[in-house]
């Protein structure tokens, strides 16, 4: 089953996003800075994916450049991190298109 929930990285200000799959892997992930709420990332595995598998890797590094870098580790233990909560799939989405907008221009 899908979930979507958040936590704070507090040594960075940052607000972490995440979609994860059923098996705990984060299939999105949007991280806000705290103090401007600015996207600072916003990446996606199918998309890594799909670069890894059908391009080379400096295409991989600027889709990393522009969109960030997704955890790359299974999420457990989720609900113990700081301010720790669930969010919904309609509420991460409008994070995630927010976040592609701006990063997609900055980028």
């Amino acid at each position: 089953m899908t979930t979507w929930f958040r936590t704070y990285y507090e040594d960075e200000d940052l607000w972490l996003y995440f979609e994860a799959d059923d098996e705990g892997w984060a299939a999105r992930q949007v991280e806000v800075r705290g103090q401007d709420s600015r996207p600072v990332s916003a990446a996606s595995l199918e998309e890594v994916l799909h670069l890894r598998d059908h391009a080379d890797l400096a295409a991989l590094g600027r889709y990393e450049r522009q969109y960030g870098v997704l955890a790359e580790a299974v999420l457990d233990g989720w609900q113990d991190q700081p301010q720790a909560a669930e969010i919904s799939a309609d509420e991460f989405e409008r994070l995630w298109v927010e976040a592609r907008r701006i990063l997609g221009v900055s980028g």
